[in-house]
């Protein structure tokens, strides 16, 4: 069991028996392994040599064995480490070949799918592979995946896999797709919707896209689907750009503690801000500080600064100047 510290199964035997006593001699070693004289001379000066063992300098000479943590324990670190290393260059070295492999083969950089039961099966990998983030265009009237039926979206969740999805308008009139937003939501999925979408979309980590060359679904074409696997490259870039532009027009969806989501028709228009939060976003887009707002507003600098980020949340802004756009945007001023 040693073999991956360095020892073989003659000195890994030996060395057991060193822990079980504060020290033995030779001759003690060969009656309780049963090994020859000299093989057992051999194995000591061997795990002396690797700081397994040590003897003492006055005769008879006895042998102790060293504490396994200090023997062993840094070895092996260094070992995993090594592989550590090792399996990055690898990593590093696939890469570089698949790059290489696509400039030249054409079938390394989209692979063709056919059918919904392989079509459902990359998409659960891919998934599963996901260590980051995981993009996705939800159209109405599903190809392979029926509403709520998407169970790798909830591991991937669990496990910091960030989601985000963008929903057309038509996709909640599907049966069941209002309560698997509300789920998906609640598990961590970052939503929002659109009045329509140009296609079905799945991005893992910005390293691999999936998505159907013929329409689909009840009202697309009544064949099996045929989907193209995209893997890195121009195209690639391409698919996750429209992503960004759609996100970003996108209204976010929330959901009520009675499970009610808000936001579904992807109209900028779902929320009505208030006459003072008006009048302070007007003051905030002009560039005016919020201690001056507040002071204008007679509003103190804490509230002033809580408005502002709701506002941010509505929007789903991260930042004042997004906030202003999408104020613009939603007919806010």
């Amino acid at each position: 069991m040693l073999e991956a510290a360095g020892l073989t199964p003659a000195e890994e035997t030996v060395y057991r028996l060193l822990v079980t006593v504060p020290t033995a001699s030779a001759d003690e070693i060969v009656e309780q392994s049963g090994l020859m004289p000299g093989e057992i001379e051999r194995i000591l000066a061997a795990l002396t040599a690797k700081g397994l063992a040590s003897g003492t300098d006055r005769a008879p000479h006895n042998f102790a064995a060293t504490p396994p943590d200090v023997a062993l324990l840094p070895q092996l670190q260094r070992q995993s480490d090594a592989l550590d290393q090792a399996r990055a260059a690898v990593t590093d070295l696939l890469e570089t070949y698949r790059r290489t492999r696509r400039r030249r083969d054409p079938d390394q950089l989209i692979e063709v799918i056919t059918g919904a039961e392989a079509l459902r099966q990359h998409l659960r990998q891919i998934q599963d592979n996901t260590r980051h983030e995981m993009l996705w265009f939800c159209k109405a009237q599903y190809v392979a995946m029926p509403s709520g039926s998407n169970r790798a979206e909830y591991d991937a969740l669990a496990r910091g896999v960030r989601y985000r999805v963008l929903y057309e308008r038509a996709f909640f009139d599907d049966s069941g797709a209002v309560d698997n937003v509300v789920e998906g939501v609640r598990a961590g999925e970052m939503a929002r919707a659109v009045p329509h979408l140009p296609l079905r979309l799945a991005v893992a980590d910005r390293e691999i896209a999936i998505c159907p060359l013929v329409p689909g679904g009840p009202s697309g074409s009544s064949e099996e689907p045929t989907t193209a696997l995209v893997r890195g490259s121009s195209l690639l870039e391409a698919l996750v750009a429209l992503f960004e532009r759609y996100w970003e027009d996108a209204v976010p969806l929330h959901v009520s503690e009675s499970g009610t989501v808000i936001g579904t028709d992807g109209s900028p228009h779902d929320h009505e801000l208030s006459a003072t939060d008006r009048k302070l976003l007007s003051l905030l887009v002009a560039g005016v500080a919020d201690k001056a707002i507040a002071s204008q507003m007679g509003l103190s600098r804490r509230t002033v600064q809580r408005r502002i980020q709701a506002m941010m949340a509505l929007a789903g802004a991260t930042t004042r100047m997004q906030l202003a756009w999408q104020a613009a945007r939603r007919g806010w001023m």
